[in-house]
């Protein structure tokens, strides 16, 4: 006769515990740990920092080498310290710095959860595209053809060098038949353009430009720029002092706008969240931040960490915004479709 047998431990009971006990077992070790919520106080302050630092971004100070925009401008990134410090917890084993942790979890998704999920619909009658091409780009023939492969109707590039304007022009030639160049950004079309102008942002040289697309819905203004560039240096911090002059400039000539639809295109060196850009961000709507897939990151091309590269809007719906692929330029083009009412 078969006879079923258990080998004993040395307390008599079995090999296998279930899992289920275990966890009791686990939990009642826990509660009645004395130093449970006295560990991890190092990693419960770094989480409460991190929280800090996110709700009250707007205030920190911008004196001393603009560390509050720099801080801004990276500010999504303070979510990569969730997963690590809430290992550190778990280590630990501290109630202290895994409720401090949680916490910091819940500040960062109130604040940039609505942009990881994917917010397009199916919507709009125009699609736009933006892309600072480089003034070094060693193949802007080949960027030209890819960014026009992309559907847009309206397509504007910044950084270009004046020797390769004809080329961009030629390439870009039988997809959009008009164009206007100001300095060193330029708009490309499929609707006729009226009215292009040069917009002074106080650089001394033209990199913004203003111009009317005609399209079948209506008249649209349509500003290009480009912002100067930031400098994070050793001896001086973040150097943005040119670029918010600019940006100042730039929400000026957005506010005398008459006609009631305009876009914004171009890099403008700054995220939504950098204060530095709150006299054109607080009277325009991001197409990402609207209906945007994922952050859409957009420089540097090689890695992706911030999105500098903006589509904004006034007068018109967002319905889709995305990066498109990556070409000879260290940005990442960005597109967006947009519904105009008649």
């Amino acid at each position: 006769m078969a006879q079923a047998y258990m080998t004993d431990t040395g307390n008599g009971g079995s090999d296998h515990e279930p899992s289920g006990s275990r966890v009791r077992r686990r939990l009642a070790e826990l509660r009645t740990d004395p130093e449970i919520w006295r560990r991890g106080i190092v990693l419960a302050a770094l989480g409460a920092l991190i929280s800090l630092v996110m709700i009250f971004h707007a205030h920190l100070p911008n004196d001393v080498g603009n560390t509050g925009s720099l801080i801004e401008t990276f500010l999504p990134w303070l979510g990569v310290a969730v997963p690590l410090l809430l290992a550190g917890a778990v280590i630990r084993k501290s109630a202290t710095a895994l409720l401090s942790i949680l916490l910091t979890a819940v500040v960062w998704l109130n604040l940039f959860g609505g942009l990881v999920t994917d917010k397009s619909g199916g919507g709009g009658n125009l699609t736009v595209a933006t892309h600072n091409v480089d003034a070094d780009n060693m193949d802007p023939r080949g960027t030209a053809r890819s960014v026009a492969t992309s559907g847009a109707d309206v397509l504007a590039l910044t950084e270009l060098k004046a020797s390769a304007v004809p080329v961009y022009e030629h390439a870009l030639a039988a997809t959009y038949p008009y164009h206007a160049v100001e300095g060193t950004v330029g708009v490309w079309s499929k609707y006729p353009l009226t009215s292009t102008l040069p917009v002074d942002i106080k650089m001394g040289w033209t990199r913004a430009m203003r111009t009317t697309v005609k399209t079948e819905q209506g008249q649209v203004a349509v500003f290009v720029a480009h912002l100067p560039s930031v400098r994070v240096k050793l001896n001086a911090g973040f150097t943005a002092n040119q670029r918010d002059n600019s940006a100042e400039a730039l929400g000026q000539a957005l506010a005398a706008e008459p006609l009631r639809k305009v876009i914004l295109l171009g890099d403008l060196n700054g995220t939504m969240n950098d204060r530095a850009l709150s006299p054109v961000t607080s009277q325009m709507r991001s197409t990402q931040g609207a209906a945007g897939d994922g952050f859409g990151f957009s420089w540097p091309a090689q890695f992706p960490m911030a999105r500098i590269d903006q589509i904004m809007v006034r007068g018109i719906k967002p319905e889709a915004s995305w990066t498109l692929p990556r070409t000879g330029s260290d940005h990442l083009p960005v597109a967006a479709r947009v519904t105009l009412k008649p």
